[in-house]
């Protein structure tokens, strides 16, 4: 109980000094997708790298299991001939990033060089009251 107490006197002293603000943080979603798996961790690894500097919180990246579409056509334009074929498929690779923050600090965070080829989705998360 002792020191539950230290804990919370230690707290409210940092909120006294302005270490650490009271405005609401916002729950915010990087989305992440590309075809090339290099680029995109280089880009998840820049934005964690950014945030952490900023000492926010984060959570991720987390890695959604991979899309793969496939095609497969008939080798021969006109029909005739032995049947082969060819399958041609494309992966689709995502990363999710979770910040906690205030705006102000998000446009600090996403403000990287974003490799071409890498989709970037960015949703701020409502909480219900």
């Amino acid at each position: 109980c002792a020191n539950s107490f230290k804990n919370f006197y230690h707290i409210m002293e940092k909120k006294i000094k302005g270490e650490i603000s009271t405005k609401p943080l916002d729950h915010i979603r990087i989305t992440l997708t590309s075809k090339k798996v290099f680029s995109l961790e280089k880009i998840c690894e820049s934005i964690i790298k950014g945030s952490k500097g900023k000492n926010l919180k984060i959570k991720g990246p987390t890695r959604i299991p991979t899309k793969v579409l496939v095609v497969t056509t008939r080798k021969s334009p006109c029909g005739e001939g032995t049947n082969t074929w060819d399958r041609f498929e494309i992966r689709i690779h995502k990363r999710v990033i979770d910040l906690f923050s205030s705006g102000d600090t998000l446009k600090q965070v996403t403000s990287i060089n974003i490799e071409p080829g890498v989709e970037v989705e960015v949703s701020i998360i409502t909480q219900k009251k």
